[in-house]
C-alpha cells in the first residue's frame, strides 16, 4: 500500500479543562468519526482533496462544532460562514466567505475551485452561485443551536463576563492530508468568533493564511485568532519554511506557532499540518487542540490537551490505549 495520512482538528481553546471523563471519551469518539470519514477514502485510492473534504463536513453538520450548522453568532445576532479548499497538486483553491443560507460551506469553496474561474466569492454572491449549482437553501433555523444562543444572550448582557467561557475563545474545524498518489489538500470551515463584527472575516477563508497546500512542502489548516493568522500569513509561512530554508515539518511549525520562536502570542491559536512524506505535525498555544490523526502505517490518535494527561488514546486491534 502507498503512503497515506490524514490529520484534522476541530479548534483550539474552547473545551473545559472540568470537563468529565464521560465528555472526554465523548470527543475522542467523536473525533474518531471525523478522522474515519477522511481515512475511509484515503484507503480506497481516494484523493486528498475528497478526504478532507468529507472530514470537515462532518464536523460542519454537527453542531459540536463552530462550523456549518454550530456556528456562532455575530453581533448583530446572525450565523456568517466562511470555508476553504486548495489542492496541493496544481495550486487550484477555492473560498468562501459570509455564507448564511449554506449548510456546507466547504463543499461551497470546492464548488468555487471547480465549477468557476475564481478563487473567493462572498456573501450574497457565493449563495447566488451556491443556488446556480442546486445547493440546497437552509433557513436561519437549520444553524440555531440553543447552547451558542444562551451564550450569545449572555454576551449581549454583560460581554466581559460571557468570555470567561471556554466555548467563546476559538473555533474552526480542518483537515489537511496526503493521498496515495502522492498529492496533498487541506481545507478549513468556521462561523467565526462569538459577537464578531458584523461582516468581519478571519483567515478560514483566505489562502495562506488559514489553509494551504503545496505538493512540494506541506499541506496546512490553522485555527485560532483569525486576526493574528492573517498578519503573519501563517499556513504558507508554514510551507515557506520547508520550501527556502530546508526546515522539516515538525521545526517549522514549532518556529511559526511557537512563541518563543514566532510571533504569535500565547493563546493565539494552532494548526495540524502533513508533509508529502506523511509526517504529521500539530502546534497550538493555547491549552486545547481538539484532533485526530491517521496514517497507512496504522497510526490513529486523537487528542484534546496541549499539554498534561491525557494527551493522546490509540486504537490499536480495537482497544484504546492511554499514553
Amino acid at each position: 500500500m502507498k503512503k497515506f495520512a490524514i490529520a484534522v482538528h476541530g479548534g483550539c481553546g474552547s473545551q473545559d479543562k472540568n470537563m468529565s471523563e464521560v465528555e472526554k471519551q465523548a470527543l475522542h469518539e467523536l473525533m474518531t468519526q471525523v478522522v474515519n470519514a477522511g481515512k475511509k477514502i484515503l484507503e480506497r485510492g481516494g484523493s486528498a482533496v475528497d478526504a478532507v473534504e468529507a472530514s470537515v463536513m462532518v464536523m460542519e453538520n454537527d453542531p459540536i462544532f463552530n462550523a456549518g450548522r454550530g456556528g456562532t453568532y455575530n453581533s448583530l445576532g446572525e450565523i456568517e460562514l466562511d470555508a476553504s479548499i486548495m489542492n496541493g497538486k496544481n495550486f487550484a483553491c477555492g473560498a468562501v466567505a459570509g455564507v448564511r443560507t449554506v449548510a456546507n460551506p466547504v463543499k461551497l469553496a470546492r464548488a468555487v475551485m471547480e465549477q468557476s474561474k475564481n478563487v473567493f466569492l462572498i456573501c450574497g454572491g457565493a449563495e447566488r452561485f451556491a443556488e446556480e449549482l442546486g445547493f440546497t437553501k437552509m433557513l436561519p433555523d437549520y444553524f440555531h443551536t440553543e447552547s451558542r444562543y444562551k451564550r450569545y444572550l449572555a454576551a449581549l448582557a454583560e460581554e466581559e463576563a460571557a468570555k470567561s467561557l471556554p466555548e467563546l475563545k476559538k473555533g474552526t474545524v480542518g483537515a489537511v492530508a496526503l493521498d496515495c498518489n502522492g498529492d496533498l489538500a487541506a481545507a478549513t470551515s468556521t462561523g467565526g468568533i462569538l459577537m464578531k463584527k458584523y461582516g468581519r472575516v478571519g483567515d478560514t477563508p483566505i489562502i495562506g493564511a488559514g489553509t494551504y497546500a503545496d505538493n512540494r512542502t506541506c499541506a496546512v489548516s490553522c485555527t485560532g485568532t483569525g486576526e493574528e493568522f492573517i498578519r503573519y500569513n501563517v499556513a504558507r509561512d508554514v510551507s515557506n519554511k520547508m520550501e527556502y530554508l530546508g526546515y522539516d515539518i515538525f521545526n517549522a511549525t514549532d518556529a511559526v506557532i511557537n512563541p518563543e520562536r514566532g510571533k504569535l502570542q500565547p493563546d493565539d491559536g494552532g494548526l495540524v499540518a502533513v508533509d508529502r512524506f506523511g509526517n504529521v505535525a500539530w502546534q497550538c498555544t493555547c491549552d486545547t487542540l481538539l484532533r485526530g490523526t491517521a496514517d497507512s502505517d496504522g497510526r490513529f490518535e486523537t487528542g484534546i490537551w496541549t499539554e498534561g494527561e491525557p494527551q493522546f488514546y490509540q486504537k490499536a486491534n480495537g482497544n484504546e490505549i492511554e499514553k
